[in-house]
């Protein structure tokens, strides 16, 4: 039984840990990296798995922008290697993007695998450019509303 809540200051070292041992070294070394460097995620959206208080997974949310709308970028998403498997991602994708469209955002980005990604919605997204260099087949994106992403295009930036 997982417990599910929001990420504290206190959680931030140990998530970082978890990160650390899911991904590969220089992760940070991303185009998607640059975009939150100096930029607070948000913090209703970024959330912690726990089992008997041992971290399981995690999940954090960026603002950026896509021309002059504002859009989440989904990531990273980890799971200890404990539990992979277990549907653990895919339960902490899906409760952070409800837990978005409650909170009134739009759409959500990522990049990733589609065949993956694509059972929570998200689909390529076509005039949408990550920083280089990130390859244009895994920018990923998922309307939370109808329409949301109808004629969106653009560079993605920071969030000032």
């Amino acid at each position: 039984m997982f417990s599910l809540n929001e990420e504290t200051g206190d959680d931030w070292w140990e998530v970082e840990a978890l990160y650390d041992l899911c991904f590969a070294p220089g992760r940070e070394a991303l185009s998607s990296y640059r975009l939150r460097e100096g930029v607070a995620p948000v913090p209703e959206l970024c959330l912690v798995a726990r089992e008997e208080g041992i971290l399981a997974g995690a999940i954090r949310f960026w603002p950026v922008l896509v021309g002059e709308s504002r859009v989440l970028l989904l990531g990273p998403v980890a799971v200890h290697p404990t539990h992979q498997g277990e549907g653990l991602g895919g339960f902490l994708i899906l409760e952070s993007l409800d837990r978005a469209r409650d909170l009134g955002w739009q759409r959500a980005m990522l990049v990733g695998d589609e065949p993956y990604y694509g059972r929570f919605g998200f689909h390529r997204l076509e005039g949408v450019e990550m920083p280089p260099p990130t390859n244009p087949a895994r920018v990923l994106g998922v309307a939370l509303a109808d329409g949301a992403w109808d004629g969106i295009t653009g560079q993605v930036t920071r969030c000032a």
